[in-house]
């Protein structure tokens, strides 16, 4: 794969894994992140850049200089986000529901707009939103999450047809439970809120998927690949769930 590929959030987790999987495949990658450890222990390689996926200032001069340097870019993986407050609706702080939409969403927003022109102006690219199964099924105490991951699918479907003409396709990975330290975590913390133990909450996330599993970010990074290489050059605006099949999203069993 001889592609240029630009991937959001990709120092660590979902994301590394999706550069690992791209460069492994011949592909130049580059991501953007805001953590600078993470970025420091990046492969000399690639690309790194600190930058706040939510702020567009920021992400301006981010693409401006992809452009200048890599003179467009093939693949976009626009995955920033964070997993916001874990809380009763009425417990949740307006400021805190805010930030959560900023990055999931607006990050988004903001890596497409500037992905956009450049990808316009070769008349090819792929757009990779990174969602999730809560962006399919309602989430008890993951509200603003929730409501930002089912928006990603709104932005996805509308870039498709949008950029569609112009030889540009757009798809959304909705990752299930992934092994981690972001996935542990949000289980310490649903918990709390629950007033369960971690494993009974692990147990009800896997109970909750007819495969009985959480995935790996490799799971989700070797769908990445797929949708941004030549394979899948009529797949666009397309939700596609790597989650080993969700049957109960709420993980009370």
């Amino acid at each position: 794969m001889s592609a240029r590929v630009l991937i959001t959030a990709g120092a660590s987790g979902i994301g590394r894994a999706m550069a690992e999987a791209f460069a492994a495949k011949g592909a130049q990658v580059w991501v953007s992140d805001v953590d600078k450890k993470a970025l420091a222990r990046l492969p000399a390689s690639w690309g790194a850049a600190d930058v706040d996926a939510s702020d567009e200032a920021a992400m301006a001069d981010f693409f401006a200089e992809v452009k200048a340097r890599w003179g467009g870019v093939d693949v976009l993986c626009a995955n920033a986000g964070i997993a916001g407050p874990t809380a009763a609706v009425e417990d949740i702080a307006l400021a805190d529901w805010r930030r959560c939409v900023s990055v999931n969403l607006e990050g988004a927003f903001l890596a497409a707009k500037y992905a956009a022109p450049m990808m316009k102006a070769e008349e090819h690219g792929a757009i990779i939103l990174t969602s999730s199964t809560a962006g399919q099924y309602g989430y008890p105490f993951r509200a603003p999450y929730a409501a930002a991951k089912w928006a990603v699918i709104g932005l996805m479907k509308t870039l498709a047809m949008e950029l569609g003409p112009y030889g540009i396709r757009a798809n959304a990975i909705c990752p299930g439970a992934v092994e981690g330290d972001r996935m542990e975590g949000v289980l310490a913390r649903e918990a709390r809120a629950k007033g369960m133990t971690r494993d009974e909450v692990y147990q009800g996330y896997a109970a909750g998927t007819s495969m009985r599993s959480f995935v790996t970010a490799e799971d989700i990074a070797n769908m990445a690949v797929f949708l941004g290489s030549d394979a899948a050059r009529l797949v666009s605006g397309q939700v596609i769930a790597v989650d080993g099949h969700t049957e109960n999203p709420d993980p009370k069993v």
